[in-house]
């Protein structure tokens, strides 16, 4: 009584449970499978008994919404399997359909629980006392659903993949034999010597040969070459303990381990590589403690050796002696399989058989006998031996030298993880090492004596199959008994057991349904006119009430848009116009109706409605009607639709029709082809290639072909939106296609026909259409910029133009730190030097060269192309030498060019001098034209080029040209152009005035009439200075000033004047030959006794008025040597000698009597 008391309370409980997870729907996921996990607690490890009365609710679970809930559904199956075996029938169908659930969690734990319950189900049906139909078709369920978890080792997800290597390394230890080398069995344990030779529908033999398949599917899977390191790492382990558990397949592992060293996924990263060899490693050491590895200890020694392990690591996996001297003594008494006999089963003992069946038992009871090494070596092995005596120092010399051409730069990153240094290279075990290594890489491809060998004996095999299948078929005894239609007393057996199906528990099953009545029988057909008014009738009053509704603010049902439109796509004609003219009369509200009659036609023409697949004629008449729908649509949405709503409805009609047919995809190219519309046009294109896969190729390509539109906005716009899709990267190749393609169009001689109707040379407009694409993506993928070189090259002069006009905008966007540009600049194709000018120029025109482009530019200046024009747009990175070592070449050039050169030079070109640096200053570049070797340019080319100098009046003021003077004037031999500045400078600033009469006495010091051409300079100079130059004539020697008045005549009066007007005691200071040439006398002694006290006080006042005027031009000079000092050194940081201290003696006579001292 306390018993069932209990029982009761438990069952309670348990129904209290279930309904609380079945019938609140507010509870959580979690909650529901603690519930469920309490139960299964209660019915199948408390009280066993209730599992059998609660099964089907517990089942009914597994439709539930979570995943985790079936996951615990499939659980809960595992466990009662493995408590109450006799079950099985009513869970495999379950099973099944849950092994097909969407969500992964779920199958992946179908796989997990099947790896356990296979070995139930087999020991259930091997240790029942009596098999009945229904084990019998219990065992083809968990048959078909081994099959299928097989089948998954291609899924595409890791976690199947990883499951299923598991369960197909349970398949392999379960239905193969044990041997001496085996772990011992445990209670739970089974293997395939425990199942009997009396089952009718389960066969050991074709269990073992099923084991061998599997085996060989895992050893497949383990080297394909783009398996993912979990897989691989799996795969490895379960290889290993098949090995370990079956000593049988110890050689296929370790070949398939060397393999796997030998070639390693190429799609490994650097870190899984390194996992995957430790692991390998690993996974080495663990065979290498088997007693059944003493025969490939040598193999595997020298694989741990290349992964790294120490001599300690390999001495401490070898197996003890005790244990191999013990295997050798089982070896001889043939218990454990050696590396070349693979063992038989072991002995079982047989019931006795009926007679009908003694054939099939024979052949099942057959030993197999011991298969020699020359049968189990593989083509690995073959050609592992053939190699080996081959590995001489020579053959070896010369597979490497032939290796090293095609040895790359540096070690690649896969290798270099793999690789380990050889610690015993040239010994016998290395070698054969080495052979396997090479055998392995040639037998993947499929070369070498093995797999020629092995080719052959799979020929041979397949023939003793077949001859064996024929002659089994013909030796075959015919059944005795048979039934009176003619078949065998066995067939109806297997029919009778086929009919037994397992149905799915936890479904209750649908009461038939009770017959309905077909009105198609007991109805009169209507004639096509009655049916025609009818449809009419129908439609017409439908539409009434539509305009009705919307007189009351309502809108069409949506059952009655679906009859309009089924009617409108099945009968056409009246009604199609009746229901087209509704839609027109509001387009923007009725659009969805004409949506909905356009997925109708489309449904109608892919045969989706009721009455299945059409044929070709009625399939073609669908077509006709979707398309002549579609286009009228669009049509009338064009033309009649208020053009505040047009851009909108259209685009949503593209978007959201069920197919978009050729003619459609004409008008949208029409609508973007317009001005005004282009822009939702082509935003409706782009549209339809981001969001319509089936068919954005054939939008792309409309895309493209509006990139080369003659009309400019067009244009301008598609090539836009072209290159925000290459931005992308998924159409890169495709659109950069179109973009070169149209681009080397301009390599022809005259315009495509196809392109350019009735066009026989090429124009402007024509070269920009061919470029527009070309030149948006240009800044987007830089290496385009040597199809360009490549298409100037052989381009026409007009085409080449266009060209070097269209470049600033892509080279500005591409920047000067391009390594494409700068290796253009670098490896410039002969005849691109006026494309690599340009861009150069581009982009250098606002902005300093980079030290980068400079060194490549004077590269190839210096080596390939002499041309000095490739340095003007780099001068600024240039030193100082190398500008004024070119300054002669460079004012050769066109005036235009040079003026350029001056302006890159002096500043002019840049809005902003805060970031402007230059190799020369103002002042350096004028004393260099001047220094210039009349034998490199001549003089009037010089005269030119400081010509554009003084005409930049903004950077040459009066301070930088007292500086040029003053460094001129201290040149020796003076530079032939020196007066010529002096007077230039003069002639622009007045003002230096005082400064340039300096200069004229300093060059009397400096005896400036032994160069003739400055002598004759100075006498102009002196003829456009006066009078302020009378004073400095005067200091001239005598053959000198007889030289001025030869040359200037007009100098001489003036000068007579002026010393006529000078007191006795001033000329008495002139020296008496200056006064023969002026035809002057001097005064008689007793005239100066008179005049002295008169020529004392003129000399005193004509000597402070010259004082005054030289102090006050000394000053103003002074000034301006000063200012354009700190201007300067504020500015460049140039350091210009100081000449504020500087002092020029002014002589009035050959030996310095009266000589006054003045400030320049």
């Amino acid at each position: 009584e306390e018993q069932q008391v209990e029982q009761k309370s438990t069952t309670d409980r348990v129904v209290e449970l279930i309904n609380h997870s079945a019938l609140h729907q507010s509870i959580k996921d979690h909650q529901k499978v603690n519930n469920l996990r309490q139960v299964q607690e209660l019915i199948v490890f408390k009280e066993p008994d209730l599992l059998d009365n609660f099964l089907d609710e517990m089942l009914a679970f597994q439709n539930d919404r979570s995943s985790e809930v079936r996951k615990f559904i499939v659980g809960f199956i595992e466990e009662a399997c493995k408590r109450d075996p006799d079950i099985f029938p009513k869970v495999l169908a379950n099973l099944r359909m849950m092994f097909r659930d969407e969500a992964v969690a779920v199958q992946k734990r179908v796989i997990q629980a099947t790896t356990q319950l296979y070995k139930v189900a087999l020991r259930w049906i091997c240790q029942a006392k009596e098999v009945d139909d229904l084990m019998e078709t219990s065992w083809e369920y968990i048959r078909s659903l081994k099959n299928d978890i097989v089948a998954l080792l291609d899924c595409e997800n890791d976690g199947i993949r990883t499951h299923t290597i598991k369960f197909m390394e349970m398949l392999v230890i379960l239905q193969t034999y044990p041997d001496g080398d085996s772990p011992k069995k445990t209670a739970n344990d089974f293997a395939l010597d425990d199942v009997p030779l009396t089952l009718k529908f389960i066969k050991p033999r074709k269990l073992e040969e099923e084991a061998k398949r599997v085996f060989d599917a895992l050893v497949v899977f383990h080297g394909t070459p783009h398996i993912s390191s979990i897989n691989l790492m799996t795969c490895m382990q379960a290889l290993v303990l098949i090995a370990k558990h079956r000593s049988e397949f110890m050689s296929r592992v370790i070949q398939a381990l060397e393999s796997l060293h030998a070639n390693l996924p190429p799609t490994l990263a650097k870190s899984q590589v390194s996992s995957v060899r430790k692991h390998l490693k690993l996974q080495l050491l663990i065979l290498m403690k088997h007693p059944a590895a003493v025969d490939y200890h040598t193999q595997i020694s020298t694989l741990l050796t290349d992964l790294g392990a120490t001599p300690q690591e390999i001495s401490k996996s070898m197996p003890k002696p005790e244990e191999i001297k013990k295997r050798a003594r089982l070896i001889e008494e043939g218990t454990v399989a050696t590396a070349g006999n693979s063992g038989a089963p072991p002995s079982v003992k047989r019931i006795k058989l009926e007679a009908e069946e003694e054939e099939e038992e024979k052949e099942e009871e057959e030993t197999t006998l011991p298969i020699s090494k020359a049968a189990t070596n593989t083509a690995i092995d073959i050609t592992a031996e053939d190699l080996v005596p081959r590995l001489m120092t020579v053959n070896v010399t010369d597979i490497v030298l032939v290796s090293m051409l095609s040895l790359p730069e540096t070690m690649p990153a896969h290798f270099q993880a793999s690789y380990t240094p050889i610690a015993v290279a040239g010994t016998e075990t290395q070698i054969k090492h080495l052979a396997r290594l090479i055998s392995t890489q040639m037998t993947a491809a499929g070369l070498g004596k093995g797999v020629e060998e092995m080719m052959v004996k799979a020929k041979e095999q397949q023939q003793q199959d077949e001859e064996t299948m024929q002659i089994e078929e013909a030796a075959q005894p015919k059944q005795t008994i048979q039934t009176l239609l003619g078949g065998t007393t066995a067939d109806a057996k297997k029919k009778e057991a086929k009919n037994t199906v397992l149905f799915p528990t936890g479904f209750e099953a649908k009461s038939r349904r009770p017959r309905q009545m077909n009105l198609l029988d007991i109805t009169r057909p209507l004639s096509e006119e009655e049916t025609t008014q009818m449809l009419v009738s129908t439609v017409r009053r439908i539409l009434l009430a539509g305009r009705e509704s919307k007189a009351h603010n309502t809108s069409i049902s949506p059952v009655q848009v679906k009859i309009l439109a089924g009617l409108a796509t099945q009968f056409g004609g009246e009604i199609s116009a009746m229901l087209k003219e509704y839609i027109l009369e509001d387009l923007r509200t009725h659009i969805d109706i004409a949506l909905a009659w356009l997925y109708e036609e489309y449904a109608q023409l892919q045969g989706f409605l009721q009455g299945g697949a059409v044929g070709p004629m009625e399939k073609s008449a669908s077509s006709d009607s979707y398309v002549h729908c579609l286009n009228g649509l669009l049509m009338d949405i064009l033309h009649k639709c208020e053009p505040r709503d047009r851009d909108a409805l259209f685009s949503r009609f593209f978007l959201e029709i069920p197919s978009i047919t050729s003619d459609a995809l004409i008008i949208l190219k029409q609508y973007c082809q317009n001005e005004v519309t282009v822009t939702n046009g082509l935003s409706i294109l782009r549209s339809l290639v981001d969001y319509r896969p089936p068919g954005q190729l054939e939008y792309l390509q409309k895309l493209l072909e509006l990139t080369v539109s003659p009309i400019q906005e067009v244009r301008l716009q598609s090539a836009k939106h072209a290159k925000q899709l290459h931005e992308r990267g998924n159409f890169r190749p495709i659109i950069e296609d179109f973009a070169l393609m149209y681009l080397r169009y301009l390599l022809e001689p005259a315009p495509p026909q196809h392109l350019f109707h009735n066009s026989p040379v090429w124009m402007e407009d024509q070269t920009k259409i061919c470029m527009q694409l070309y030149i948006n993506l240009l800044p987007v993928n830089h290496k385009l910029i040597h199809d360009l070189a490549v298409v100037y090259v052989g381009a026409i002069a007009e085409i080449k133009r266009t060209i070097l006009r269209g470049l600033e905008g892509p080279v500005k966007g591409m920047g000067m730190s391009s390594p494409e540009l700068l290796l253009l600049v670098e490896n410039c194709p002969k005849g691109a030097e006026t494309l690599v000018t340009r861009i150069i120029h581009i982009l250098t025109d606002k902005t300093p060269p980079s030290s980068e482009l400079v060194a490549r530019v004077r590269d190839l200046y210096h080596k390939r192309v002499s041309d000095v024009r490739f340095l003007i747009p780099v001068l600024n990175g240039l030193s100082k030498k190398e500008v004024i070592a070119a300054l002669p070449k460079l004012i050769k050039l066109n005036p235009i060019v040079v003026k350029e050169v001056f302006n890159r030079l002096l500043g002019s070109h840049v809005e902003s001098a805060a970031n402007f640096t230059s190799p020369v200053s103002p002042a350096e570049l004028l004393v260099a034209l001047h220094n210039i070797d009349p034998s490199k340019c001549d003089v009037k080319t010089v005269i030119k080029a400081t010509s554009l100098c003084f005409a930049e009046k903004h950077v040459y003021t009066q301070e930088v040209l007292a500086v040029v003077m003053q460094q001129l004037m201290e040149q020796s031999p003076l530079p032939t152009l020196l007066m010529r500045t002096v007077i230039q400078s003069l002639s622009l600033y007045p003002k230096l005035m005082g400064f340039v009469m300096n200069i004229l006495q300093r060059l009397i010091i400096k005896q400036v009439w032994k160069q003739k051409k400055v002598w004759e300079g100075f006498i102009k100079c002196c003829q456009r200075t006066k009078p302020q130059s009378l004073q400095v004539l005067l200091q001239l020697p005598a053959e000198q000033l007889r030289n001025v008045f030869q040359v200037s005549p007009d100098l001489q009066q003036p000068l007579v004047q002026h010393v006529s007007a000078f007191t006795d005691h001033q000329r008495a200071h002139i020296p008496e030959s200056i006064l023969e040439v002026l035809n002057l006398n001097r005064p008689k002694a007793d005239d100066k006794s008179k005049s002295s006290e008169k020529d004392k006080d003129s000399s005193k006042a004509i000597a402070l008025k010259m004082k005054r005027d030289g102090s006050r031009e000394s000053r103003e000079s002074r000034d301006s040597l000063r200012d354009y000092s700190s201007s300067r050194s504020e500015r460049d940081g140039w350091r210009s000698s100081s000449l504020s201290n500087t002092k020029i003696r002014l002589s009035t006579s050959e030996d310095g009597v009266g000589s006054q001292d003045h400030d320049a």
